[in-house]
């Protein structure tokens, strides 16, 4: 009896030892008898081409991807929020755009692989997927090099987690910011190759270059470098040889290898001007990873490439001046042509688009493809332009960022003005990264509170705030937008019109200067309608955030000696912050802004032919409808009534609480009488509803119709 219990005990425990191995580290019993040969290839590299294996023939392919995010609104990226019904119902709208690759950018949760296994299921022209493996924004921008075992270690084991994930033979418990669970679906037959890593930081390259002199050099069994590879190159090739040495003997297969890249670490040399005007300090080139003839998939390279950063080549003497297909100057495809001329394995765009946002963070120079404040028709006809680009430059295809639009993201010229830790919780217009997405999430559980559209349907009596000197303002609001509706018989585009906005308490004035206006409460804002061409939101200028988080840049002064009376008059127009500009004689800095309170006209419902999806304002027979971004207004966290507290108090943004705000409607002609309407956040209970964008159906007409890109734009006027 004693024998037998000690046997059951041992056969438990080598049974619990597999199972652990199993789940925790993808190993099979019978990995023990894997051999080196490999079995299958579902795509390979020949030359600067990617051929995809149909049934054991090779047929070239190109790349019409999108990137897939992992954020829903009221959640976190790194939340995994997003249910297995909801991949189906995305992918099954990716498919019909015409896309045929979906690039995924870390280990999501469970439901994606699921959903990816049974949408793919007996489908005769199934999508394909292309995964990333993330690194950590710690380990990029802390004190290590990535010869760090806390770098490079933890990039090997995502690395190799990904791959025994995607043969569903992995369990992952409490990943550091990846999904966690049971991997059980094998959808390696659908995936087609692996991107390794993120967009490097310069810094990371050069430090880990100068601190690991002596780590230069790799040789490997599958990869190894050529004589001029840096120790940057050297541990990607590492990490690469240890990719295709898994999987080649785990499990008999070989996919496409790819390492990030972007024009901040691209391989060329510059001008000094490059050097010093945009610290172009790094490079890795992955022509110095080489594969060798173990290696049956093979290599490409991948970029993240946008058409309004960095125009490093508009320094470039002998590009500068280079001209596209169209006869237009234009340095994107310069930068792609360059790229591609470079490398002798097939180069994928694997992120390139605009935002469709209101706010605005830089400007393209050439091609008008700027960094928001586009509509959506306009986010569509650009990445047509950059489609059209990436194919003439020779590239084997592209990857739109992004299919959804993302709420928790933020942009560096806002970032500072809004609340990041509950960013997920409202939709913020001015925030450009937020809005890349082909799909919007539209306020609202089957549609939002209201459309600027010139029909007042949506509202009602309920909604009006104040009805006085023959004005009536009826106000309402959601995740996105403040909505203002003011009627009367006066309200038309041939009369001014004027309403005071109060928010805080710490600041107002009860007087305007231009134009000269009295109150009867103090105002922070001034929203004037004055036509189609001239209408805008005014801050009174104690309650301006550009002059304390911004100004300093462009002036060179400190923004909080004297700073303005807190009851001065003067308002002026809202300004947002562009990326530097440089000047090509002086090479001095330029900090450009531009007015983000003038406010667009026309028609912003999305079920109208004449939608255009940056109207702030339309008039109707007799009144006029205005919706205004809650940054606008100064609010860092609308879901909770949380506003900018006084800047010079607290020599920056902090927040602070109101139950309330204070709002009136006038002509001018008398002291406009403010009302009180009480506010109450959300907090963390979102409502939204998806869209597919103007910008989606371009991309069908391009990819899944066959229709020209030169024909789209034609029709466009573009």
């Amino acid at each position: 009896m004693k024998r037998y219990i000690i046997a059951s005990a041992c056969v438990l425990a080598v049974c619990m030892g597999v199972l652990y191995a199993y789940l925790f580290h993808g190993f099979y019993p019978f990995d023990v008898f894997a051999s080196a040969e490999v079995e299958y290839v579902p795509a390979k590299q020949e030359g600067d081409k990617i051929y995809l294996n149909k049934d054991g023939k090779f047929e070239e392919f190109e790349i019409k991807g999108v990137d897939l995010g992992s954020g829903v609104p009221g959640h976190f990226a790194s939340d995994y929020a997003i249910d297995k019904e909801t991949y189906l119902r995305w992918f099954k709208q990716i498919q019909a755009m015409g896309a045929n690759t979906i690039r995924v950018y870390t280990l999501l949760g469970t439901s994606f692989y699921e959903a990816f296994y049974e949408y793919n299921q007996g489908r005769e022209n199934p999508l394909y997927l292309i995964h990333s493996v993330w690194i950590d924004d710690y380990s990029q921008n802390s004190h290590m090099d990535a010869f760090d075992q806390d770098y490079i270690g933890a990039f090997r084991n995502e690395a190799l987690t990904v791959v025994d994930v995607v043969h569903g033979r992995r369990f992952v418990n409490l990943g550091r910011g990846t999904g966690t669970g049971f991997y059980t679906k094998d959808i390696s037959q659908w995936v087609i190759g692996y991107i390794l890593g993120v967009e490097w930081e310069d810094t990371t390259v050069v430090y880990t270059d100068e601190m690991d002199a002596d780590k230069a050099g790799y040789e490997g069994e599958y990869l190894c470098t050529s004589p001029d590879a840096s120790p940057f190159e050297s541990m990607l090739a590492e990490i690469g040889d240890d990719v295709l040495r898994h999987e080649t003997l785990r499990y008999g297969e070989q996919r496409l290898i790819s390492f990030a890249n972007w024009p901040a670490t691209d391989p060329f040399w510059y001008p000094d001007d490059v050097i010093d005007l945009f610290s172009k300090i790094a490079r890795v080139d992955v022509e110095h990873i080489v594969s060798t003839d173990k290696v049956q998939s093979g290599q490409f390279a991948s970029y993240h490439i946008y058409p309004y950063y960095p125009d490093y080549l508009k320094y470039v003497p002998e590009l500068a001046q280079t001209q596209d297909s169209s006869g237009q100057v234009n340095t994107y495809y310069a930068y792609l042509k360059t790229l591609a001329e470079h490398h002798s394995m097939p180069v994928i765009v694997a992120e390139f688009g605009t935002p469709a946002s209101r706010g605005k963070a830089q400007e393209d120079s050439n091609t008008g493809r700027n960094q928001g404040n586009m509509d959506e028709t306009g986010q569509g006809l650009a990445i047509v332009r950059c489609w059209q680009d990436i194919k003439d430059a020779g590239c084997s295809g592209g990857i739109i960022f992004s299919w959804q639009d993302e709420w928790f993201k933020h942009t560096w010229s806002t970032m500072a003005n809004v609340d990041l830790l509950k960013a997920p919780y409202w939709s913020d217009a001015q925030t450009s990264e937020q809005f890349f997405g082909l799909l919007s999430f539209d306020p609202g559980t089957e549609r939002s509170v209201s459309y600027v559209d010139g029909d007042d349907e949506e509202w009602k009596a309920g909604d009006v705030v104040s009805n006085k000197d023959g004005l009536e303002l009826s106000m309402k609001y959601d995740e996105k937008y403040v909505y203002l509706k003011i009627a009367g018989e006066n309200v038309d585009e041939q009369t001014p019109l004027y309403v005071p906005i109060d928010t805080t308490p710490k600041s107002g004035s009860t007087t305007c200067e231009d134009p000269s206006l009295s109150f009867s409460d103090a105002a922070d804002f001034l929203l004037t309608i004055n036509g189609r061409e001239n209408s805008r939101v005014l801050v009174q200028e104690r309650y301006e955030v550009y002059r304390p988080m911004a100004s300093g840049l462009a002036t060179g002064k400190d923004a909080f000696s004297n700073p303005p009376a807190k009851d001065s008059s003067r308002f002026l127009p809202i300004k947002l912050q562009l990326r530097y500009k440089f000047s090509e004689d002086t090479l001095i800095t330029d900090a450009p802004d531009y007015e983000t309170g003038k406010l667009a006209y026309g028609d912003a419902n999305p079920d109208h032919e004449d939608y255009y999806s940056l109207a702030d304002f339309c008039f109707g027979d007799g009144f006029v409808e205005v919706r205004l971004p809650w940054q606008l207004l100064n609010f860092s966290n609308p879901s909770e009534m949380q506003i900018h507290d006084d800047y010079y108090e607290h020599y920056g943004v902090e927040n602070m609480k109101i139950d309330s705000m204070r709002i009136g409607a006038g002509l001018g002609n008398s002291t406009i009488d403010m009302s009180e309407v009480p506010l109450e956040g959300w907090g963390t209970k979102v409502t939204y509803h998806e869209r597919l964008k103007k910008s989606y159906y371009l991309v069908q007409e391009m990819w899944a119709n066959g229709r020209s890109t030169q024909a789209i734009l034609d029709e466009a006027g573009k």
